[in-house]
């Protein structure tokens, strides 16, 4: 275990900025492999004794697991590994659509030669992953539509977005699906930049059902597309996802 005398020797020399990366980078890899489960408390104490450090590098690592969305703090009760129902991840769906349709068109008015060869470098990083974790594919997702955010102009979308879709991206990476279908999913961000570009003829909002589609059902349950009778939109992304 980590907890060995050689270890601990060793860890007595790393800088703290160093040491909590280490810790972040266990308890990121046991969280991916299964030691630690969604809805599982990660206690700062145990933890610590573990790796035989203090608290604060544990303490440290925990808050950056949340940013990064693996983690989510319970008020008074501590962290626990993140858990998401599957109605919480499609209702977040049902917004993602709509603010990730808006950055796509911002994104596509403000289009540059550099934005374009930006976006297109990432696309082709994601159409050439082969092997490594769910966990570096979905941070090479994120990564894209992160960028894209950035690209609107629009800072208040961007922060918004990178506030409420970071903890379903981390979600999607521990659902144990095999890396031929990552694959697939990350490959169809080709389709999301030829919007941007004006290559597709697919509306903003038709190319992000569609997009989620690859990796839920019925991604606008709980969007206006399903529940105030607007539906053309949803049925065409259907047809053409079956194209």
């Amino acid at each position: 275990m980590y907890n060995s005398e050689r270890m601990a020797e060793a860890l007595l020399e790393i800088p703290s900025t160093t040491l909590k990366a280490f810790v972040v980078e266990r308890l990121r890899e046991a969280i991916i492999a299964g030691k630690y489960k969604p809805g599982d408390r990660l206690n700062e104490t145990l933890i610590a004794r573990q790796f035989n450090v203090s608290r604060i590098p544990v303490r440290e690592a925990l808050m950056q697991l949340q940013e990064q969305g693996l983690v989510m703090n319970h008020p008074r009760r501590g962290m626990f590994v993140n858990s998401l129902s599957d109605e919480d991840t499609q209702r977040i769906n049902s917004v993602r659509i709509i603010l990730e349709a808006e950055a796509l068109k911002l994104c596509r008015a403000r289009l540059t030669s550099p934005i374009a060869s930006h976006l297109d470098r990432l696309v082709r990083r994601m159409e050439k992953w082969q092997t490594g974790s769910q966990l570096d594919a979905a941070e090479l997702d994120f990564e894209f539509h992160n960028t894209v955010w950035g690209y609107t102009g629009n800072t208040y979308l961007q922060k918004t977005l990178r506030t409420l879709l970071p903890v379903l991206f981390a979600h999607r990476a521990l659902d144990g699906i095999s890396h031929e279908m990552m694959r697939w999913r990350l490959h169809h961000h080709r389709a999301l930049l030829d919007v941007i570009q004006g290559n597709s003829r697919q509306l903003p909002e038709e190319a992000m059902v569609i997009h989620l589609r690859m990796g839920y059902n019925e991604p606008e349950r709980f969007s206006s597309l399903a529940v105030c009778g607007n539906v053309e939109l949803a049925q065409s992304a259907t047809l053409e996802q079956a194209q």
